[in-house]
């Protein structure tokens, strides 16, 4: 019974924070069509570089992420993207500005290190 109570803990953390990162996500996909790309860069890497790490972050990692595919990669990519959200773009910001990305990241790195559960691709077993 235990273990049931985690893997149906793992899918609702899963859905509920991979969705809600995808509201964050999708409307960035648009920008790639913009010319010019107007992002933010705050690595210095190039504005297209970066919008295009960032839909990999909140975009593709939260996708497979979501249906619990390669998750605890998927995962790296996503947390990868909120430090950078928390701590460069948000460094100087109050608590309260750059909340939502910290409370991503711990629960990204929940994800990383429980891996996805039974009820995911990865625990699909044949």
């Amino acid at each position: 019974m235990k273990k049931n109570v985690s893997d149906w803990s793992l899918l609702i953390l899963r859905i509920g924070f991979a969705g809600m990162m995808l509201t964050h996500g999708i409307p960035k996909i648009n920008m790639l069509f913009e010319s010019p790309i107007k992002f933010a860069d705050p690595l210095g890497l190039g504005e297209t570089t970066t919008l295009v790490l960032t839909i990999i972050g909140e975009v593709i990692a939260p996708v497979l992420i979501l249906i619990g595919f390669k998750t605890k990669l998927a995962s790296i990519p996503a947390i990868i993207t909120m430090v950078v959200a928390a701590f460069v773009v948000h460094a100087n910001d109050p608590i309260d500005v750059k909340e939502k990305a910290l409370l991503y990241l711990i629960a990204f790195i929940a994800i990383f290190l429980q891996g996805a559960g039974k009820y995911s691709v990865d625990g699909y077993k044949k």
